[in-house]
């Protein structure tokens, strides 16, 4: 699996961004945070979920911790979007390139608008996926918001 094409583009555009941490394949898929942190031995907050939603038609991609979940409506009012709503699969792999349940903070085809949840800085390691549901890497708070070209918010 670490030869899947997702994986390849997201390790290159990790590469790329002079990220520190190393794509790691795992056995069982991590569709979810808490399935993430049990495989990892972490806590499921510092998992860095990335939620993609559909802001009036404009991909937006959020990066949560694992332990919250995403105010729609005051994250909407913050970024003066009239409404965000949670992406459909189509539209999901429409904008990264990527499935539900393993999308990553990079590696999409075109540079999609980041947020990276504050909440996410109080970890030393935060782990994010790299590709596909098999797969992440490790990463810090400050590397998560540089490599991603994303812009720290409060989700909730």
């Amino acid at each position: 699996m670490s030869s899947h094409p997702n994986v390849q583009k997201v390790a290159d555009a990790l590469k790329a961004a002079g990220a520190t941490g190393e794509i790691v394949i795992l056995d069982e898929a991590v569709p979810t945070a808490a399935a993430a942190a049990a495989e990892l031995g972490c806590e499921v907050g510092a998992i860095a979920n990335s939620l993609i939603f559909d802001g009036d038609g404009v991909p937006v991609l959020i990066l949560t911790s694992g332990a919250h979940r995403v105010d729609t409506a005051k994250v909407a009012a913050e970024l003066g979007i009239g409404k965000l709503r949670r992406a459909t699969p189509e539209f999901v792999k429409e904008h990264t390139g990527q499935s539900i349940g393993g999308v990553a903070p990079v590696g999409h085809p075109h540079q999609v608008p980041t947020y990276v949840d504050t909440a996410l800085e109080q970890y030393d390691v935060i782990w994010a996926a790299a590709g596909i549901p098999h797969s992440v890497f490790p990463t810090t708070y400050a590397e998560l918001v540089t490599i991603s070209n994303g812009t720290p918010i409060t989700v909730n």
